[in-house]
C-alpha cells in the first residue's frame, strides 16, 4: 500500500484558453478551479509505474554537475547529462535538450523562476518544430519524420520540503481534458517567440503522485508529447502546497530541462 495527502490541485476552467507570462504573471489569463484531490506517494510503487504506461518514471541519477548558477556547466555537462538519460528511457537514436530552468520560491526570486501552480502540459507540436529546427537546421525535417518524443527531466538541488511536485498519470488524461495554452516570454527569456502547450481541465479520473521530501538523486522523467497517438503521453503536472509542509521549510530548489527524441520504430 501506498501513502496518500489530500491536497489542492489548480485546473484550468474547461473551455477556456489561457495565455501566461511567467516573468508577469498578473497579466495572465488563466481562469482557475480548483480541486481537492488524493496525491499518491510514488515510491512504494516505481516497479509499477513507468513511461510506457503512465507516462512518467523516476531515474536515480547523480549529476557531475557542481554549481547549476554557472552557465558554462549547464551547457558543458547538464545538457549533454540530459541528453543521454532521454535517449536511455525511450530507445532514441536521436536527441537533444532545450529550456534548462532553475527554479526556486524563495523570497526575492523573479517570477519566471517560480514554481508553477497550474495543471498544465508543456508543449505541442508546433513548438516542439521550432525547437527542433532551431536545435537541428536542416536536418529537422528528416528527424521529424521519425517517431518524436517530448520529455521534461526535473530535479531537486535539494530535499524538496515545500512546492514539490506532482504528476498526473498519463493514462488517466483524455485529449477532453487539455486546453490550449500560450506562453508568452517563456523559458526564462522575454523576447523568445509564444510557446504553445496545454492546460488541463478537472476530471475525476485524473491519478495523482508526488515523491515526499524528494531527493538530489531522483528525477522525474516525464512525457508531454508522443507522436505515436496510441501511447500515453500527456503526463500533466503542477507544484502544490503540501498540507505537511513544516512551518519553517526551506525553499524549493530544481532544476528542469526539456528533451526531444527521435526513434526508430
Amino acid at each position: 500500500m501506498s501513502a496518500s495527502i489530500r491536497a489542492t490541485i489548480r485546473y484550468v476552467v474547461k473551455g477556456e484558453k489561457s495565455i501566461f507570462y511567467p516573468a508577469d504573471r498578473a497579466k495572465s489569463y488563466w481562469p482557475p478551479e480548483d480541486h481537492e484531490m488524493a496525491i499518491t506517494d510514488a515510491r512504494p510503487l516505481l516497479d509499477r509505474l513507468s513511461v510506457a504506461r503512465n507516462g512518467f518514471t523516476v531515474l536515480h541519477h547523480q549529476t557531475a554537475v557542481r554549481d547549476f548558477a554557472d552557465s558554462t556547466q549547464i551547457e558543458d555537462v547538464f545538457l549533454p547529462e540530459a541528453v543521454q538519460l532521454a535517449m536511455q528511457v525511450n530507445g532514441a537514436v536521436k536527441a537533444f535538450a532545450f529550456g534548462p530552468v532553475v527554479r526556486s520560491d524563495a523570497p526575492g526570486s523573479v517570477q519566471g523562476a517560480l514554481p508553477a501552480h497550474g495543471a498544465h502540459v508543456d508543449y505541442g507540436r508546433p513548438t516542439i518544430e521550432d525547437f527542433a529546427r532551431a536545435a537541428l537546421g536542416d536536418e529537422a525535417a528528416y528527424w521529424l519524420t521519425k517517431r518524436v518524443v517530448l520529455m521534461n527531466l526535473w530535479r531537486p538541488l535539494a530535499t524538496v520540503y515545500s512546492s514539490p511536485l506532482a504528476l498526473c498519470d498519463a493514462s488517466t488524461v483524455e485529449a477532453g481534458d487539455l486546453h490550449p495554452s500560450e506562453i508568452r516570454g517563456g523559458l526564462m527569456n522575454m523576447n523568445r517567440q509564444p510557446l504553445f502547450g496545454f492546460n488541463l481541465s478537472y476530471n475525476a479520473a485524473h491519478r495523482w503522485y508526488y515523491l515526499p521530501q524528494m531527493q538530489p538523486d531522483e528525477v522525474f522523467a516525464f512525457k508531454l508529447y508522443d507522436s505515436d497517438e496510441t501511447r500515453p503521453q500527456w503526463t500533466g503536472h503542477t507544484a502544490f502546497n503540501d498540507p505537511n509542509t513544516p512551518t519553517d521549510a526551506p525553499p524549493r530548489q530544481s532544476i528542469e530541462v526539456r528533451t526531444v527524441s527521435f526513434i526508430e520504430d
